[in-house]
C-alpha cells in the first residue's frame, strides 16, 4: 500500500516538473496562431499572417541561412574531432589521458558569458582576427565537439576491439580497417553527433553574440526582435519552427541511436 502511494506521489511530482518546464515552451505554437500582436488570453483569432510575413522576410532569411552554414560546418567538424579523440581515447594508451579528457570537457562546465569574452580577446587582441561567421563556428566547435566526443566514446565502447584486431592479422591497414570496420560500426554514433552538434550550433547565442561582429546567427535576430512588441508574433512563429524542428533532429538522433545500440548486441543462435 505505502509502495503504490509512494509511486503515485513520485508519478505526480514528474507530471509536475514535466509540465513546468515544457509547459511555457508549448505556448508558443498557440500564440503564434493568435490574430494579435499581444500575447494574452482570451485569444482575438487564428490566422497564419505571421508564418507568412516570416517566409517573405530577408533579413530573418539571411540569419536563417548564417546559422544553417555555421551548424553545418560546426557538425562535421566537430564529429570529425570528436571520433579522432574517441578513437584515440579507447584503443591507445596516451600518457596524461585524463588530464587530457578533462580539458576537452572544460567547456561544458565553464559559463558561456566567460568563455565568449575569453574567446573574444584572444581572438582580437592576441591574433587580431576579425570577428565573423568563421568565428563564430570556431567557437561552436569548442563546445560541441565535448558532446560529440562523449557520444562516440559511448558507441565505440559498445563493440569488441577484437573485430579491428581481426581486420589488421588478415592484412588491412590501419586506415582500410577505420574506414571498414570501425566507421560503419561507429556510424549510429557519427549520425546522432551531427544532429546534436548541429541542434546545439543552431541554438546557440552567448558565443554568437560575443564572436559575430556584423554577421547575425538566428538567436541573434531574434533577440534583436524582441525590443519590438509588434514583430514579437513573428518571433513567435519562428520560435515555433525552431521548437519542432529541434524536437524532430533530437528524436530522430535518439532512434538512430537506439537502433545502433541494438544492432551491436551479439545475436544467440
Amino acid at each position: 500500500m505505502k509502495r503504490a502511494m509512494h509511486l503515485n506521489l513520485l508519478g505526480v511530482y514528474a507530471i509536475f516538473i514535466v509540465a513546468l518546464l515544457y509547459g511555457p515552451v508549448l505556448l508558443l505554437p498557440m500564440f503564434s496562431f493568435n490574430d494579435s500582436i499581444y500575447i494574452a488570453f482570451p485569444l482575438k483569432g487564428f490566422t497564419t499572417k505571421w508564418y507568412q510575413e516570416m517566409a517573405t522576410n530577408s533579413a530573418l532569411l539571411a540569419a536563417l541561412m548564417n546559422s544553417l552554414k555555421v551548424g553545418i560546418g560546426v557538425a562535421i567538424v566537430s564529429t570529425v574531432l570528436g571520433l579522432t579523440a574517441a578513437k584515440a581515447v579507447i584503443r591507445h594508451r596516451l600518457p596524461g589521458k585524463t588530464q587530457i579528457v578533462g580539458m576537452i570537457m572544460l567547456p561544458l562546465l565553464l559559463p558561456s558569458l566567460f568563455l565568449g569574452i575569453a574567446l573574444l580577446i584572444i581572438l582580437r587582441k592576441v591574433f587580431s582576427v576579425d570577428l565573423s561567421l568563421w568565428t563564430i563556428g570556431a567557437g561552436h566547435v569548442l563546445i560541441c565537439m565535448p558532446f560529440s566526443m562523449l557520444i562516440l566514446i559511448a558507441r565505440l565502447e559498445g563493440f569488441d576491439k577484437s573485430l579491428e584486431e581481426a581486420s589488421l592479422d588478415l592484412g588491412e591497414n590501419a586506415w582500410g580497417t577505420f574506414w571498414h570496420v570501425t566507421f560503419p560500426l561507429a556510424l549510429p554514433g557519427v549520425i546522432s553527433s551531427l544532429l546534436l552538434s548541429f541542434t546545439t550550433s543552431l541554438d546557440e547565442f552567448v558565443i554568437a553574440f560575443f564572436l559575430g561582429g556584423n554577421d547575425t546567427t538566428l538567436p541573434l535576430f531574434i533577440w534583436s526582435q524582441l525590443r519590438f512588441p509588434a514583430k514579437l508574433p513573428g518571433v513567435l512563429a519562428l520560435g515555433s519552427c525552431i521548437l519542432v524542428l529541434s524536437i524532430v533532429i533530437v528524436v530522430l538522433a535518439e532512434v538512430v541511436r537506439r537502433r545502433g545500440v541494438q544492432s551491436s548486441k551479439p545475436t544467440v543462435f
